[in-house]
């Protein structure tokens, strides 16, 4: 695990979507695993700018969100994918037929689980995979106790989680569904590559955790210290207590 630290928040993004982008750059038929969020949003304000002003091409990749909520439709103002559609997929040239996210409304959530790791596991499995991290130390709706060999299933979102996510929902946690599909920590760590981006002083103490404590189910970021390959960016908030090494 490698630690980059950023001033700032916006650098951190900014670094972000420059290694994102250099990847695409490297192979145009990636396999991006992507994540969303407020931490995101910058990341992909910085790739939409990239495209438009350097000819960043997405024509080519592939998308696969880590999870999307249970009981929401597309265009609802709280689902990732309305998320993803509005900040990024209809701002670049990615193909629609290759954005790809779990069902929130499919009438069998375990059988659409069964889909979406099938799906990913057709493409060959994630080449880059973005991770944000959740209060509770989630990766994707991943929430502890977390396994480690866990594939694409329905998570119960904790209340903490709920609280974190309730500003696309008007600030009212009662609104923020209950239920979600996720990739699993097993799905997740069988990419080639992780790139965990924390930002902002809320998340100080989590990522201390992750990067520094022991890994363990009870803090599910920290099986990413078992990945080959995992580049930790941070702004100097986010890293306030971590060590000096």
């Amino acid at each position: 695990m490698q630690v980059l630290r950023t001033a700032h928040e916006d650098e951190a993004a900014s670094l972000t979507a420059g290694i994102i982008a250099q990847e695409l750059r490297a192979r145009p038929g990636l396999v991006l695993g992507l994540a969303t969020g407020r931490t995101m949003d910058l990341v992909y304000a910085h790739l939409v700018r990239l495209h438009r002003e350097d000819g960043l091409d997405f024509s080519r990749c592939q998308a696969f969100n880590l999870d999307e909520y249970a009981g929401l439709a597309p265009d609802h103002p709280g689902s990732y994918r309305r998320y993803m559609e509005d900040h990024l997929f209809r701002r670049v040239n990615i193909q629609a037929q290759h954005t790809h996210m779990p069902d929130g409304l499919a009438p069998d959530l375990a059988l659409e689980c069964q889909r979406y790791e099938t799906l990913i596991r057709a493409s060959g499995g994630m080449d880059l995979q973005l991770l944000g991290l959740g209060w509770t130390g989630h990766l994707g709706f991943n929430e502890p106790p977390a396994a480690f060999d866990s594939r694409t299933h329905v998570s119960r979102l904790m209340e903490l989680t709920r609280e974190q996510n309730a500003a696309l929902f008007g600030g009212d946690v009662s609104a923020v569904p209950e239920l979600a599909i996720t990739m699993g920590l097993g799905t997740i760590l069988e990419a080639r590559r992780c790139l965990l981006l924390v930002t902002g002083a809320a998340k100080a103490s989590i990522l201390a955790r992750v990067v520094e404590g022991p890994v363990t189910p009870m803090v599910p970021g920290s099986a990413l210290q078992r990945h080959p390959d995992c580049r930790v960016i941070v702004d100097a908030e986010a890293a306030a207590e971590l060590g000096t090494g």
